[in-house]
């Protein structure tokens, strides 16, 4: 099969990128399985073991698609409709309950499809052998956060309270001290060490140290890439209870709740964790070879003329509040 991968953005990512991590990951598995590969993506993008285009913004996408292709994948909306059959994946939220997407959209979770009013959902899944190795035998001391500090959604406030009042070390990967953003903010603990963005190997001496990751996002978190990376790396997930995150960990891999003191208590006490347990869970899960297999199945359904929901999804309900519940005592 000729598969096209439609991306507005650049690969491969050094750094966090969860998309740019999922479609590198998810054409590099297609073509283990005999498939070719063409990324459409943006200018200075490469890539060993497929065709890349650039986008031209000039041109229409139907333009710019090999002649050759079978099906598209979008994993970035577009305004035209394709020339030849397309499954789109939706990899963020949306909040606007009067838009349509085409039925043939997936989600990367059930709960994320579930709340569009889909069937369709595909996890996002690493390759775990590109990743630095796990170390069982490191002594392990304070908690991680792996998260765009400086978006208030993803709760950076809670995990610094819950590491604080543990008395433990807080490595943020994915924020700074000082972050003029969104308004002045500065976090002068010296308790709370900040990465900024980080690569992989950096990622990996960081998590193969850590306790736990602290996740108290306050929104439907569609997925997390964070999640599953920490899973592997032997972290259990102290976090809320919104999104994916009640599918993806169960009591064996975590413990979720939006009461402060209730994610205190449970970041207080990880003895009962099996770390390896969790790092298996991960891989044999959350793994490139069963994404893959998953969208073939969907690609495959599409050329057959079938569709992979029942209807065009859509919000079924739209939030009224920005962040969800959280309760600080």
């Amino acid at each position: 099969m000729n598969i096209t991968i439609y991306y507005k953005g650049k690969i491969p990512t050094k750094y966090y990128g969860g998309t740019a991590r999922d479609i590198w990951y998810l054409g590099k598995e297609l073509k283990k399985l005999g498939n070719k590969i063409t990324y459409l993506v943006d200018k200075d993008s490469f890539c060993p073991f497929a065709d890349v285009i650039y986008i031209d913004n000039n041109k229409k996408i139907n333009d710019q698609i090999p002649i050759d292709t079978d099906i598209i994948n979008l994993h970035s909306e577009i305004n035209e409709e394709l020339n030849k059959p397309y499954l789109l994946t939706v990899h963020g939220n949306t909040y606007n309950p009067n838009k349509i997407f085409p039925i043939n959209t997936n989600f990367v979770s059930l709960s994320h499809a579930t709340r569009h009013g889909a069937e369709a959902f595909v996890y996002n899944g690493m390759d775990w052998s590109d990743y630095p190795q796990v170390d069982f035998s490191q002594n392990r001391n304070g908690y991680h956060f792996l998260a765009k500090a400086a978006w208030r959604l993803k709760n950076l406030k809670a995990a610094i309270k819950i590491a604080r009042s543990n008395k433990k070390n807080l490595e943020v990967m994915g924020g700074n001290r000082i972050n003029l953003s969104m308004g002045f903010r500065i976090t002068l603990d010296p308790h709370i060490h900040f990465h900024g963005m980080v690569d992989d190997n950096y990622k990996a001496k960081i998590m193969n140290k850590s306790e736990a990751l602290l996740f108290p996002v306050l929104w439907h978190e569609p997925m997390g890439l964070a999640i599953i990376e920490s899973l592997y790396y032997g972290c259990p997930v102290i976090a809320t209870p919104y999104g994916s995150l009640p599918e993806i960990v169960s009591e064996d891999y975590g413990f979720l709740s939006n009461r402060l003191s209730d994610l205190i208590y449970a970041a207080a006490h990880l003895e009962h964790y099996d770390r390896i347990h969790c790092h298996q869970y991960a891989r044999d899960t959350f793994n490139s070879q069963k994404m893959a297999e998953k969208y073939l199945f969907y690609y495959n359904k599409i050329l057959n003329g079938e569709n992979i929901n029942k209807q065009k999804p859509r919000l079924i309900n739209s939030e009224t509040k920005k962040f969800l519940d959280f309760y600080w005592d």
